[in-house]
């Protein structure tokens, strides 16, 4: 009997440790988020215009599907992801 409660006092000590653990990676990783974020925001970039790239890809993207298809496919639309 005294190996079962030797054993459980080891796995409840082992669990509460992980858990603390865990907590100040959580919190440490947030405290260290906020500073970065305080210290350096993050930029604001304006967005390129999704016609001009598309323009210059389209005559590819034409091709290219011409080819795989025999001529029988076509691009109907682009969606940039």
């Amino acid at each position: 009997m005294e190996n079962i409660n030797t054993g459980l006092l080891l796995m409840l000590v082992g669990m509460v440790t992980v858990f603390v653990i865990l907590l100040i990676v959580i919190y440490g990783s947030r405290l260290l988020i906020r500073i970065i974020n305080k210290i350096a925001p993050e930029e604001t970039v304006a967005p390129k215009q999704q016609q001009d790239d598309l323009s210059a890809v389209r005559p590819v993207l034409d091709a290219a599907v011409a080819q795989l298809t025999g001529g029988k496919g076509h691009i109907v639309n682009i969606k940039k992801l």
